[in-house]
């Protein structure tokens, strides 16, 4: 148990405090109406509905307000800087951006959907009660006029079409029944596109959906102008004790004066005006950045169709482990896709390495392959650098790298700057240990990666540091023949695959073995567990995280950090 706090704990305070404020928020404003003097009559005509149908929107209220903040990546670089000083534990709660995005998103649905339930059911009990199916109050309720003095309280005032048009006509017509059609409309297609299996195979389909979270918060913000929920608001005071069961008195006696009623003044807006006008600054930034010149100082096509971009921008200064967004208007003028870069901060360009992974990377690949030698590029747009949980990787004693395929990006960053540190003799370098673990499928995915590893290896040797850095290649997509024939050259000074003197291993990691041994060599230390991989990967290495930290402050401790996008 105390292990897992270790990487876990700051995590489940932060949504303990979130699902806190949450239930406050259904729990306060149930009681409000369910129990409000002020509710009485409208309880009367609508029943519990009212408060299943009021308390879920104060949740929504709170939740669209956090919604966007997450997505907002400048905000969340402009925090993390100023957190350069404080506790890492607190900066790795913004690489979890996209996670607390998505949860607040299930939120927003599941509320969503107790709303509108809630709200057909108050439909066709306030129809009900316009056509007298119920007691004689809600006859008389149903039946105040629409005056000057704003007396009515049942919000469907149509009497001259047929009864059971009555619903369907007065949530077309309405503003808080057309904008919440609207509203739950593109929060399905929003959430429904959000899949990950629509997301990884048709990106284009998930984009441009999503972008419906512009008509979701338009409507969102003119949804409560109807003021339909209305509540007693009288003047002289209407004494319901004494004038529920007498409804025939209204305005004939002095204590039972006509009941009053107002909409409550409309409050979504001033949740969510806040974040709309940060991610609106955060639009305005990113398009001062798209029109920004980019050149090309390089255009490499690596073996297993993965292309090198070196680009060159004025002013463009980045850290280890950070991503840009690129967007090329040749393909699209929307689209902006997230790449590690793999360049060092040392260099005077910035690169990224771009495998084929659906069709905006295929027709970039495409474009590319066309050029003439030395040609300059389609016009790139170029948004950040943006901070990941790489950028921490020199905060730490002991530092272990996990990259899976392509996933190995943000640590060719890390390296290459490892190396020119060594190069200028940095003395602010605290690292005194990496472990790289790089998993792949094919052989050919090394190549591109294996010259950048020679080069180190021999630069460690040449400066008496061949310890500094300890580096596995696995190939798991290899079966055991494969293999043998490899073994039979084992005994040659470097790898048959990759040309290094460290030898591939094949078939995946042990890792309680690698944990266990990082552990021996650093009895005291405090490890940083980089991945950049799958789901499925992190799992496994938080597990071992937690498994292999000692409860002793004085002993081992491995802090897991996973990319996200």
């Amino acid at each position: 148990m105390g292990n897992s706090i270790i990487n876990t704990g700051f995590t489940a305070v932060m949504l303990g405090v979130w699902m806190s404020i949450n239930i406050f928020l259904f729990v306060w404003f149930y009681f409000l109406y369910d129990l409000g003097e002020q509710y009485f009559y409208t309880r009367h005509l609508l029943g519990s509905a009212l408060a299943w149908a009021r308390a879920p929107a104060a949740v929504l209220n709170f939740n669209c307000l956090l919604i966007l903040l997450p997505v907002c990546r400048n905000l969340l670089s402009l925090i993390r800087g100023n957190f350069v000083c404080c506790s890492r534990t607190m900066r790795k709660q913004l690489d979890k951006n996209i996670s607390f995005h998505k949860l607040v998103a299930y939120m927003i649905a599941l509320m969503t959907a107790v709303h509108v339930v809630a709200h057909l059911l108050n439909v066709e009990w306030y129809n009900n009660s316009r056509q007298g199916v119920y007691d004689e109050l809600s006859s008389a309720l149903s039946d105040l006029e629409d005056t000057e003095n704003t007396t009515y309280l049942n919000p469907i005032r149509k009497t001259d079409i047929d009864a059971q048009q009555i619903p369907t006509y007065f949530v077309f017509t309405t503003i808080a029944g057309l904008t919440g059609v609207i509203i739950t409309l593109s929060l399905i297609l929003i959430i429904t596109s959000s899949m990950e299996v629509i997301r990884r195979s048709y990106f284009e389909v998930f984009w441009y959906t999503h972008h419906l979270f512009i008509v979701f918060f338009a409507g969102l913000v003119f949804h409560g102008a109807g003021r339909i929920v209305r509540s007693q608001n009288d003047e002289p005071v209407h004494n319901i004790t004494f004038c529920k069961d007498r409804p025939a008195d209204w305005g004939k006696i002095p204590e039972c004066p006509i009941p009053k009623f107002a909409g409550g003044f409309p409050q979504t807006w001033m949740w969510v005006i806040g974040p709309m006008i940060i991610y609106v600054c955060e639009r305005l930034l990113r398009f001062i950045r798209y029109i920004q010149k980019v050149q090309y100082r390089k255009i490499v096509m690596r073996p297993s169709k993965v292309l090198e971009l070196q680009l060159v921008k004025s002013g463009f200064k980045m850290e280890v482990g950070q991503y840009v967004f690129l967007n090329c208007p040749a393909i699209s003028q929307l689209e902006w896709h997230p790449f590690t870069m793999t360049s060092a901060p040392e260099e005077d360009f910035f690169s990224v390495h771009i495998r084929s992974a659906g069709d905006w990377t295929d027709k970039l690949i495409d474009i590319m392959q066309k050029l003439p030698e030395g040609a300059q590029g389609p016009k790139m747009g170029v948004d950040g650098p943006f901070g990941t949980a790489s950028e921490d990787v020199f905060d730490y004693e002991v530092s272990m790298l996990v990259g899976a395929g392509i996933g190995v990006t943000p640590f060719a960053s890390i390296l290459k700057s490892v190396w020119y540190k060594f190069k200028d003799s940095d003395p602010k370098l605290r690292t005194r240990k990496i472990y790289f673990y790089w998993l792949c499928r094919e052989t050919h995915a090394f190549e591109w990666f294996a010259d950048l590893l020679q080069v180190l290896e021999k630069e460690m040797e040449e400066r008496g540091m061949g310890d500094f850095l300890t580096y596995k290649l696995f190939l798991t997509g290899w079966d055991q023949s494969h293999a043998n024939h490899v073994m039979v050259r084992f005994d040659e000074d470097t790898d048959v695959v990759t040309g290094l003197k460290q030898k591939t291993h094949y078939g995946r990691p042990a890792w309680d073995k690698e944990f266990e041994q990082v552990r021996r060599e650093n009895p005291t230390g405090v490890v940083g567990t980089f991945l950049c991989g799958p789901v499925v990967l992190a799992k496994v290495l938080e597990k071992k995280c937690a498994k292999y930290s000692d409860v002793d402050p004085r002993r081992t401790k491995f802090y897991f950090n996973k990319e996200n996008f």
